[in-house]
């Protein structure tokens, strides 16, 4: 999610002693969405929550150029190495290469095909065959909230470079937006399908991060992304590829977990109410800051223990299959 704040919840780690959830039983109805997890440390996957959650997949996001970048390739490594041996599929997210604001690069379709191809290249033998084109494109930390355009090459280009994947074509955060409409997730949505062309009508995933939604206890964010999606592919699955309650943001979230815990019950009310289309889940994330931070979406608390949206998502993500 945002930004410099996020990196501190990298070096977050929690072990405690493993707790175990009952399957559910036959007689619970179950929904067909499946339950991930947004994550960015290695670490989780030898956590013991993560281990009780049983979550089979998880989502990673990864600067454009990082095999240009050594840290980010060593934290990338690791990543893709402990979730292979934990056998937890990753989706892998192009994102910006820098969160500050006004300093992202937008890279050329050449510069994408070169460096993202070489990630792809690296990374696809590792088991990791699902890939996001570029995440939250419309928002001002990513350089590509100035070009739909630009954002729906980079899909015409991965599709080139990683045949058979499984690709997040489109991903959006839901803004919206009179102060600068190009932002807006209904508008970018357009914009972007008008770019991609036919190619476009037959992408088969468009990815969601519906905070305000879920935190606000809303339904026309999914309902208006569901529509603006339908104007144009039939098809196209929606991947709430980013979500939960919020435990903390800035003033308009003050840190409250029992909030966080509610909103994070939403979030499974939202995905089945709109079950048709939404197909897939990544709360974000594990580790929390204890509220020292801005922004804190943790499942858990800095000492390991469980905050009671864990215990919410451990509950929830029983009924669904």
């Amino acid at each position: 999610m945002r930004r410099r704040t996020l990196l501190a919840l990298l070096t977050v780690a929690a072990v405690i002693a493993p707790l175990t959830f009952p399957a559910a039983s036959p007689a619970q109805s179950t929904v067909p969405i499946a339950l991930g997890l947004g994550d960015q440390n290695a670490g989780t996957f030898t956590n013991a929550s993560f281990r009780a959650l049983r979550v089979r997949k998880v989502r990673y996001f990864v600067r454009w150029d990082a095999v240009r970048n050594r840290a980010a390739l060593a934290q990338a490594d690791a990543y893709v190495a402990a979730a292979r041996r934990a056998r937890v599929s990753v989706l892998m997210h192009i994102s910006t290469n820098t969160f500050v604001p006004g300093r992202a690069r937008l890279p050329t379709v050449a510069q994408y095909r070169r460096d993202v191809g070489a990630l792809v290249r690296r990374y696809r033998p590792r088991g990791v065959r699902e890939w996001g084109t570029w995440n939250e494109a419309n928002h001002e930390t990513q350089p590509t909230f100035r070009s739909a355009r630009r954002a729906a090459q980079f899909y015409l280009a991965m599709r080139r470079f990683c045949r058979g994947c499984t690709i997040v074509g489109l991903d959006v955060l839901d803004q919206r937006s009179t102060r600068n409409p190009r932002i807006d997730f209904r508008r970018y949505v357009r914009d972007w399908f008008r770019a991609a062309g036919s190619p476009g009508r037959t992408m088969r995933v468009v990815g969601f991060h519906n905070y305000s939604e879920v935190n606000r206890r809303l339904t026309a964010n999914t309902r208006d992304l569901i529509r603006a999606v339908r104007r144009y592919n039939r098809r196209a699955k929606i991947w709430y590829t980013e979500t939960g309650g919020l435990a903390e943001f800035g003033r308009s979230f003050p840190c409250n977990l029992n909030r966080q815990a509610s909103r994070t019950a939403y979030m499974f009310t939202l995905a089945r109410r709109f079950r048709r289309d939404v197909k897939r889940l990544y709360p974000y994330n594990l580790a929390g800051t204890d509220c020292s931070t801005r922004f804190d979406a943790g499942l858990l608390n800095v000492d390991g223990s469980p905050r009671p949206a864990y215990t919410v998502l451990a509950r929830e993500g029983r009924r669904l299959r």
